[in-house]
């Protein structure tokens, strides 16, 4: 089996397609209980007009389909940032075994920046958890986008110069 960091870096490159396509660099991979890589998405609400179109649901929704199951026993989620609370709703209702994060999400992070949602005992599945993954690598990403989007708003694309 490979390591998390590994699959990390499919979930990297995810985000890094979100980028090319304008859109806030948050990428995911589901990995089933073989080591196979069966679903992958990027964050595109904004491409597809779509509120739900986070990275988290988008490889869920390709895992469901290549295994034509929306119960994703024994899968692991990869994601370079701390799930929201639709998307951690999401998880669970899938019935992964695990979920693994980089960077912590201070806003709306519900495994634990805000909440965490996977620890509740009203919850009729328990998926595990794992934050900091390449934490690092994922939250330098995101800094430069929203870095060159400030720059951007700054010197005329929309904003004061």
């Amino acid at each position: 089996m490979r390591s998390d960091e590994f699959y990390m870096h499919r979930a990297l490159d995810q985000a890094r397609l979100g980028l090319s396509a304008g859109e806030v660099p948050v990428g995911a991979v589901v990995v089933d209980a073989t080591g196979e890589l069966v679903g992958a998405g990027f964050n595109a609400p904004l491409g597809e007009h779509d509120p739900s179109a986070h990275a988290e649901i988008r490889a869920l929704r390709d895992a469901g389909r290549r295994l034509g199951n929306y119960r994703l026993d024994g899968c692991t989620l990869y994601v370079t940032l701390e799930p929201c609370l639709m998307c951690a709703g999401a998880i669970i209702h899938a019935r992964l075994a695990r979920l693994v994060y980089g960077a912590a999400e201070p806003r709306s992070g519900m495994a634990e920046s805000k909440a965490n949602l996977f620890a509740q005992p009203w919850f009729h599945h328990r998926v595990s958890v794992e934050g900091g993954v390449l934490a690092a690598r994922a939250a330098r990403l995101l800094r430069e986008f929203f870095a060159a989007r400030r720059d951007d708003l700054d010197h005329g694309a929309g904003g004061r110069d």
